[in-house]
């Protein structure tokens, strides 16, 4: 099949290059020169445009954007839809907000272009690895494109989850779990770390260990073990976490639904916390603690 694939950056050049791996042809536009460039030199067919774009493709034209959240999508939407027609497909791939995904779907349903939403999670090893794809929308445009999402994913790696949205619901939930598997792990290892043993535990030994046989072993502590291999003591990054959004929009979503999330909870929190040099909660606690006990405070400049 003959793909279009907007956003060229870590994940989406590297579909791009199983895609034609499997045999698919595919065109390509980024807004990065440089991207389009590397495209060109992969025998990506690089395009300078959008509309460049949906003219290189045959009917029905599927366009996969791979871009972030938001008001990007809407945009990138709102200037290809012109292009394309009543029968073409596009795909979001990004990690979009469900609510959202169902919005597109029926705004694009109005004028005969097909929508689904597919969650992909695989970072940057789904190149050789294969990717974990979720899919929303209809089930018959799922099945005309499975040839195609047989070719990125994993054996039984691709799954239609069910109406519109429901791949990125789906998606959602698999980064909150991911967000607290995270933080589970950091937890224990930052216990080794301190604990009396901490100068003679080889860090990256242990998680190797334990992903023979034991019950926390996973894909996420191989990829500790060659972080602690590269940097024993991880020296060389600051604990400063970022997040995507999904786990924000996970914790919102189990409060409407009266679901209990504690520990996906803590784990967005601990993130939130991570970018706070100096907590102005923290700074409160010394202050009550010094009103009511007279403990000691230690000044900012120390």
């Amino acid at each position: 099949m003959h793909i279009g694939m907007v956003g060229l950056g870590r994940m989406g050049m590297n579909m791009a290059l199983r895609l034609m791996q499997g045999g698919h042809t595919v065109s390509g536009f980024n807004k990065s020169a440089e991207n389009t460039s590397k495209a060109e030199g992969f025998g990506i067919k690089a395009v300078r445009s959008l509309e460049e774009l949906a003219e290189s493709l045959p009917a029905p034209r599927i366009v996969w954007m791979m871009i972030p959240a938001g008001s990007p999508v809407d945009e990138t939407i709102e200037s290809i839809k012109g292009a394309i027609g009543p029968g073409d497909i596009i795909i979001d791939g990004g990690n979009s907000y469900y609510k959202d995904s169902i919005r597109r779907y029926h705004a694009l349903k109005e004028i005969g272009i097909r929508f689904l939403d597919v969650g992909v999670s695989g970072g940057i090893w789904g190149l050789t690895e294969g990717y974990c794809l979720m899919a929303g929308g209809d089930e018959d445009v799922y099945k005309t494109l499975e040839p195609v999402f047989q070719t990125l994913s994993q054996s039984e790696g691709c799954l239609f989850c069910g109406g519109p949205g429901s791949g990125h619901y789906v998606k959602m939930a698999h980064n909150g779990i991911e967000y607290g598997l995270m933080e589970a792990y950091g937890e224990g290892f930052e216990l080794l770390k301190a604990s009396p043993y901490g100068a003679e535990l080889d860090l990256s030994r242990i998680a190797h260990l334990w992903n023979r046989g034991s019950v926390v072993r996973s894909w996420l502590l191989e990829l500790l073990e060659s972080a602690l291999n590269k940097d024993r003591g991880l020296e060389a990054i600051s604990g400063y976490v970022a997040d995507s959004g999904e786990g924000r929009w996970a914790v919102k979503e189990a409060i409407d639904a009266g679901v209990a999330l504690p520990a996906i909870s803590e784990a967005l929190y601990r993130r939130f916390r991570s970018r706070q040099d100096d907590s102005f909660a923290e700074k409160v606690l010394v202050a009550l603690r010094k009103e009511f006990g007279g403990h000691s405070v230690k000044p900012e400049s120390e």
